[in-house]
């Protein structure tokens, strides 16, 4: 039986096939090569520098080079921050394979408590670039380098890097002053430059570190090395030098600022010290201090929980955020505002019965000496610090023109050039009464605000600041830290300064300077037993802040009183009153009088800087404080 001749092979319907097969499977290989062609010339053309530069970071890396810290001097040229050698513990990201892992095995390898493990952890998670070192831990000592030396091989991304470290040789004495410098965290590691800063693991915190910042801290540079693959550096292939920063020499006398913290002998309280000339600080102390080197590194917990519990307060600045009632120290200021204003003349007089009254008042207001000092003028009034005249005067004035004079001498502004973080402070007036209370000014608080009591508060800065542009007969220095940024001095004049205060007649300025002579050289003079031997002609004036009011027929015993609630004591000169050279505050809490405490270390620091060959006893000084004189306590 004969086959059906479909079932036959027919050569031409399977060359066909043969050939469009072919042809499809050229079709895809011509694809496919392209694709793969194209894709080679995507990656070697296109993509050529992405993929240089990754073959390179194989091999190449660019490390931050820190720049030098300024070091900080006083005006002789006495050091007062340095760097000093050590060695840091740093992370980089990007070459820890597993984070928690390694910091698990740093926390086992340098034995660290809880506390320190939980604050390595923090650091190591700074929101920073992954490629830039992390500071985990500073001022590593010999046996935890070691440690770390024998498990480097487990320890990827982990370097132990030399660097110099922020020193204050003089830490306590120049604590509020300098400031201190600490490790970056994570909210000024969102505002910094990242590139200026590469590398940099500690800034300014506080003080004059803070302020002049950006001219100690200098720019950072970088370098290029070659490493195997483990990381080790092979060689370096390029560098851009960091620039250091800039030295400070601050207007501060290291000996006079010492000397300023040792009469403080530990009470609470401040001392400013200025020169009237260029407003230079000469000393700047606010007491008790603090050791500001352990915040270089990160104060542990416990200490700086002691530092905030402390009763006495030792981080806080005193001497330019401390509120004080000034007191009777500023009679003086209070004496000009009434001869600019026409209200009294310096020979004009008022009787004091021992309290003055409002018209149609029954209230009476006090002088310290109960039976009064009878008949009173100006440069009197000063001397023996009588409050019934400035009862009278503040009443003539009005709290309007008070305020207006008062600003113009500082009270309730901030009068520093280069001061972090001072406070302006109160000066009260109408308009901030009703602003803060929604209360009308009343008669009696212009007489509190007379005698330096009531609203109003001052820094011991502002007192030492108003004393030397009196000392200058009305002409403005701002107080400024800095005398050279570098080789550069501060420019003159220093920016916003204000106007210089004129008066009608320029003898009353030595009107006033003769009050205050008195008051240390005067037979009745409240502070003439600072006075004894004393060999220059110097002005001041003592005051009493109260801690608390008391009643109209109330008597002040501090024997009765806790010691915190004992009265403020306030002291404010300069000297010589011919060619002033020094102005100086003096603050000590609950100390009481101004005239028996404050006015002994006011004489002892213009002593010391008005007399090279006299060196203050210091312990014959607290031998006079202690001797209580009840007469005087008072002013």
């Amino acid at each position: 039986m004969r086959k059906s001749r479909h079932n036959l092979k027919s050569p031409e319907q399977e060359l066909r096939i043969f050939r469009v097969r072919a042809l499809l499977a050229l079709v895809v290989v011509f694809s496919l090569t392209g694709l793969l062609m194209g894709r080679l010339a995507y990656l070697q053309v296109v993509q050529h520098e992405v993929y240089t530069t990754r073959s390179e970071k194989n091999r190449v890396r660019v490390e931050p080079l820190p720049p030098t810290r300024g070091l900080i001097y006083d005006r002789n040229g006495e050091l007062l921050a340095e760097n000093r050698p050590t060695y840091n513990l740093t992370l980089v990201r990007e070459r820890v394979e597993d984070l928690d892992a390694t910091l698990t095995r740093l926390v086992e390898i340098l034995e660290l408590s809880p506390e320190e493990a939980e604050a390595f952890r923090v650091r190591s998670r700074q929101r920073q670039r992954p490629f830039q070192p992390a500071l985990l831990m500073s001022d590593l000592d010999e046996g935890q380098i070691a440690r770390l030396a024998v498990n480097r091989h487990l320890l990827p991304g982990v370097e132990v890097e030399a660097q110099l470290l922020r020193y204050y040789p003089d830490a306590e004495v120049m604590a509020h002053a300098l400031g201190y410098v600490g490790r970056i965290n994570a909210e000024e590691l969102e505002r910094l430059d990242a590139g200026r800063y590469a590398g940099t693991h500690f800034i300014g915190k506080t003080g004059v570190e803070r302020f002049y910042e950006d001219a100690l801290h200098g720019e950072a540079g970088l370098r290029k090395v070659e490493t195997n693959a483990r990381g080790r550096v092979l060689r370096e292939l390029g560098r851009t030098d960091p620039l250091p920063g800039k030295d400070l020499t601050l207007t501060l006398d290291k000996e006079l600022q010492h000397l300023a913290f040792e009469l403080l002998d530990g009470r609470r309280g401040a001392i400013v010290a200025i020169e009237p000339a260029t407003g230079g600080i000469l000393a700047m102390v606010s007491a008790p201090g603090y050791d500001t080197n352990q915040f270089v590194t990160g104060i542990d917990v416990a200490s700086y929980r002691g530092l905030q519990e402390d009763l006495d307060l030792p981080l806080y600045n005193r001497a330019i955020r401390g509120h004080y009632p000034p007191g009777s120290t500023i009679k003086p200021f209070l004496a000009l505002a009434g001869l600019a204003e026409g209200v009294i003349t310096p020979d004009k007089t008022i009787y004091d019965p021992g309290y003055f009254q409002l018209p149609n008042d029954d209230r009476r207001y006090r002088n310290w000496l109960r039976w009064g000092h009878g008949r009173v003028d100006m440069e009197r009034s000063i001397a023996v610090s009588n409050n019934t005249y400035y009862y009278s005067l503040a009443h003539d004035l009005g709290i309007d023109r008070i305020h207006a004079n008062m600003t113009d001498f500082g009270f309730g502004t901030r009068v520093g050039h280069d001061i972090f973080g001072e406070s302006a402070a109160l000066m009260p007036s109408r308009d901030w009464k009703r602003e803060r209370y929604n209360q009308p000014w009343y008669p009696g608080e212009t007489l509190s605000v007379g005698i330096g009591q009531g609203y109003w508060q001052l820094t011991p800065l502002q007192l030492a600041t108003a004393t030397a542009v009196l000392a200058n007969r009305g002409q403005w220095v701002k107080p400024r830290l800095a005398r050279t940024l570098g080789d550069e001095p501060l420019s003159e004049p220093l920016p916003d300064t204000p106007d210089d205060i004129e008066l009608a007649n320029e003898g009353w300025w030595n009107r006033v300077f003769s009050g205050m002579e008195k008051v240390i050289s005067g037979h009745e003079g409240t502070a003439r037993r600072t006075g004894v031997g004393l060999e220059y002609r110097m002005g001041g004036k003592s005051g009493t802040a109260q801690v608390f009011s008391l009643g109209q027929d109330q008597k002040y015993n501090a024997d009765e009183l806790a010691e915190r609630l004992r009265d403020h004591a306030l002291f404010m000169a300069f000297a010589p009153i011919e060619e002033p050279q020094i102005a100086v505050s003096v603050i000590v809490e609950n100390a009481g009088g101004g005239s028996t405490h404050a006015a002994h270390l006011a004489r002892a620091m213009t002593d010391a800087w008005l007399l090279d060959d006299d060196e203050p006893d210091v312990e014959e000084i607290r031998e006079e404080m202690g001797e209580d004189d009840e007469r005087l306590a008072g002013n």
